[in-house]
């Protein structure tokens, strides 16, 4: 059994951290930081909840933001594409939103700087919600009569509905979706019992081949929700077999928000949080399993071949990052009684 040595200073963004090695171990927070323009409070909360679950902002009344970050499970929809209103496709794989509150940016390509910020976009996006603009949608929750006082009590007396009122209140609900105390966390708090004897072999083996270069801190996506994001180029090392069978420089990641050559194939490097959960892999979904995603990340980010044992134990270490996850029920949407919307069809 591996030891755990406790690191004086241990307190990470409320978390804890613990050395192996040469590796600082730090276990989730229990609560992610918020900005000072949008604190956390359970009438927000409860609005965020509700406009995250209704499908009425979508032109189409058929898509919400759980239609492809599913919270009833790992956070996304478990499609190699996410699917948006009238059954069209993107190209890229919808991330978890579990534990989302950690990262210093959103999307694949680094392109939202905030939760704030992420949840504008799906909503206009002619292939994901296909509103034609948010005061589109502002008009339309002005039509439904319940969402203007629950504006006003997530935002206090007078306050109205609005673009900006309704992305704080979705990224305050998207700030409690996290999932701590998974088995890792417990052993580097302490409990030397929490992994099995594979899961701290696997756990040597993540540091010993150098995976922690890139998934580290807490949520192992090398971001901390503050400061700069981190973003890798992926594929690292040319591989023919493996671009063949999952094209994966189709995509040319944030070299489509920069537009700098430099950036072309850099990703926003993806927590391995509840990763046993949200199959398939990768930013386009091309992996159906987790076994080989460690193999082709092995291959194509270390150059290195792995064994058997050594991807069994990667992947049983992987097991233990599942985390617990907080009761999630589904809200009662306000109601329009008597009417309904011109949804397009």
């Amino acid at each position: 059994m591996l030891t755990i040595k406790p690191v004086l200073s241990a307190l990470v963004l409320a978390g804890v951290t613990q050395l192996v090695g040469a590796i600082e171990w730090q276990a989730l927070p229990e609560t992610a930081p918020a900005p000072a323009d949008n604190p956390v409070t359970p009438a927000k909360v409860k609005l965020g909840q509700m406009l995250f679950f209704d499908p009425r902002l979508s032109a189409t009344g058929t898509v919400s933001c759980n239609s492809c970050h599913n919270v009833m499970a790992g956070g996304e929809d478990n499609r190699p594409v996410a699917a948006g209103v009238h059954g069209q496709t993107g190209d890229r794989s919808a991330p978890t939103v579990w534990n989302a509150a950690f990262h210093a940016t959103q999307f694949w390509d680094g392109r939202a700087a905030s939760l704030e910020d992420q949840a504008r976009g799906p909503v206009t996006n002619p292939i994901e919600m296909g509103m034609k603009s948010w005061s589109e949608v502002v008009a339309r929750l002005e039509q439904v009569p319940e969402y203007p006082k629950l504006f006003e009590e997530a935002f206090g007396p007078g306050a109205k509905i609005s673009e900006d009122n309704a992305v704080k209140a979705i990224a305050a609900y998207e700030r409690t979706l996290i999932t701590p105390n998974s088995p890792y966390d417990r052993y580097v708090k302490g409990d030397q019992s929490a992994l099995t004897e594979q899961q701290v072999r696997g756990m040597q083996t993540f540091a010993a081949v150098g995976c922690d270069t890139c998934h580290s801190g807490p949520a192992f996506s090398g971001q901390t929700g503050q400061g700069v994001g981190v973003f890798r180029k992926f594929p690292m090392f040319d591989n023919p077999f493996f671009e063949g069978k999952y094209k994966f420089k189709q995509d040319l990641g944030r070299y489509n928000v920069t537009k700098k050559e430099e950036d072309k194939h850099f990703f926003k490097v993806p927590t391995l949080r509840n990763i046993a959960l949200t199959a398939p892999y990768f930013h386009n979904g091309a992996v159906k399993t987790l076994d080989e995603a460690v193999r082709v990340m092995a291959k194509l980010q270390l150059n290195r071949d792995l064994t058997d044992q050594e991807t069994a134990d990667l992947v049983a270490f992987l097991q233990a990052l599942t985390g617990e996850f907080p009761k999630q029920e589904m809200p009662r949407l306000p109601a329009t009684p008597g009417k309904t919307f011109d949804y397009v069809k």
